[in-house]
């Protein structure tokens, strides 16, 4: 990545390459204002400085803000369209928000978990055991990279399945999950293969293929030899024209928003992995708290958790210590890789029990609040793990008190840091509030089916599968 400073815009389009990659404009005090992508960076970046170009009011505005430039050079045109959506989701610059158009993003589904699973675009991801990715700005271009990588990865598109086979099943494209010979533990790996090369792993899948190839030749099954080498083949073809840079294409030591938070807390390095927990009930009914979690600033949705308080009533302090208390047992602490930093959704009490918790097990991480009605970072003075450092960040102008064993932070409302702590926090209240609607839902069908005399759980059951609704 290359830095521009101020007044040498000039300088800079002269040292831009005439490669694929992201740009990014950057205002005055340093903040990214815009983030885009180009087949070729000279040639796009120039045109927003072309004197005889014309340009509607919006571009106009975001041209006489910019003042410095950096840009991200990639391997393709793909890669930089999966970088520009990372960034924007990530930074959320002004002018890409005042200049896109209506339609929403799209994203990867894939419903793992069913019999027959298919691989669709969705623009609304839903909290429905299936593994989304994205989201993704173009449509078109998705579907276009989807398109080269079934020939490497088979899948199948259908929603409903056909009552024979389809022509992709023919043209090697598609499982046949509709056939007889369906095998449905050989697609499963291959899903895990084509998740894996979306992800970024594309040169282990590649070992994967060349080895299975070898195997089969050894073995005699030349055919199935064959197909491996023309898969193999296929994945080399589309390494030169689809690209999924996905999270391991962005050099995360240049990440303004962690890198803020890294420095504003004093911490040793950047917190990669961040979990957020928040409580959700209905006057003391039906609570429940989320997990949710953010590798290197993006969502992973696969780890977020979801716990149903055994605690009764209305006390978000209680119920934080007994998540936490679940969260760091042993058992979990096994099969979950533990965070670099903690942000509770509440002030001073949420923030107290959860370092309560951490303190009885001897777990040291970075822990803070983040109150919802002033959105400020709350602090606890004695927490070891955290060096508050304001000198590193004076251009953002904090707004420090302290009040007792706590300190709170109010840094400006379009800071890179608290964007992304925000987004985090809102994303543990939604998470934990569809698990909350999904528990209130079933208490209130529970108990009107219950009090009809000669209705027992197994016909419950039966009723509310066949009808859906208690209304219908």
């Amino acid at each position: 990545m290359r830095d521009v400073k101020k007044g040498h815009i000039k300088s800079a389009l002269s040292n831009l390459p005439n490669k694929p990659g992201v740009y990014f404009y950057k205002d005055k005090t340093g903040l990214i204002i815009y983030v885009g992508k180009a087949a070729n960076l000279k040639n796009r970046v120039k045109q927003y400085f072309q004197k005889s170009r014309h340009f509607d009011p919006k571009t106009q505005l975001l041209i006489k803000d910019i003042a410095d430039i950096e840009w991200q050079q990639t391997s393709g045109e793909a890669e930089a369209l999966f970088l520009e959506a990372e960034l924007v989701k990530r930074y959320q610059p002004k002018y890409n928000i005042l200049l896109r158009d209506d339609k929403s993003s799209v994203y990867i589904r894939i419903n793992i978990k069913d019999f027959a699973p298919s691989v669709t675009l969705t623009r609304r991801p839903s909290d429905d055991q299936a593994e989304y990715f994205g989201p993704y700005l173009a449509a078109w271009q998705v579907r276009k990279a989807l398109k080269y990588l079934r020939k490497a990865f088979p899948f199948s598109t259908h929603i409903t399945l056909p009552k024979r086979a389809c022509l992709d099943v023919h043209l090697g494209l598609c499982p046949g999950p509709e056939t007889a010979t369906y095998n449905r533990q050989e697609y499963l790996v291959n899903l895990r293969h084509l998740i894996g090369y979306i992800k970024g792993s594309n040169k282990s899948v590649a070992k994967i293929f060349k080895k299975k190839m070898l195997e089969y030749a050894s073995q005699q099954r030349f055919e199935d030899a064959a197909r491996m080498r023309n898969r193999l083949a296929s994945l080399n073809t589309l390494q030169n024209q689809i690209i999924f840079g996905d999270r391991e294409s962005l050099d995360i030591s240049k990440d303004y928003s962690l890198n803020e938070i890294k420095q504003l807390l004093g911490l040793k390095e950047i917190p990669k992995r961040i979990e957020s927990y928040d409580i959700s009930h209905t006057q003391g009914v039906g609570t429940v708290a989320s997990m949710v979690v953010f590798i290197n600033g993006l969502a992973e949705k696969p780890a977020y958790r979801k716990f149903k308080m055994n605690l009764p009533g209305n006390n978000d302090v209680a119920h934080i210590k007994e998540t936490l208390t679940r969260r760091f047992s042993s058992n979990n602490n096994k099969k979950w890789p533990k965070p670099n930093l903690i942000i509770i959704d509440g002030g001073k009490g949420q923030l107290g029990g959860a370092l309560e918790i951490l303190a009885a097990s001897n777990i040291k991480i970075p822990t803070i609040g983040l109150a919802k009605r002033q959105e400020e970072i709350v602090v606890n003075n004695f927490a070891s793990n955290i060096q508050l450092n304001f000198e590193k960040i004076r251009n953002l102008k904090p707004v420090v008190t302290k009040l007792g064993s706590y300190t709170t932070i109010k840094l400006p409302m379009n800071s890179n840091s608290i964007k992304l702590m925000q987004r985090i926090r809102d994303e543990a209240h939604r998470f934990a509030l569809s698990y909350h609607s999904v528990i209130r839902q079933r208490g209130l069908t529970s108990s009107l089916l219950d009090e009809i005399a000669g209705i027992g759980p197994i016909t419950r059951k039966k009723l509310l599968k066949h009808y859906g609704t208690i209304k219908k």
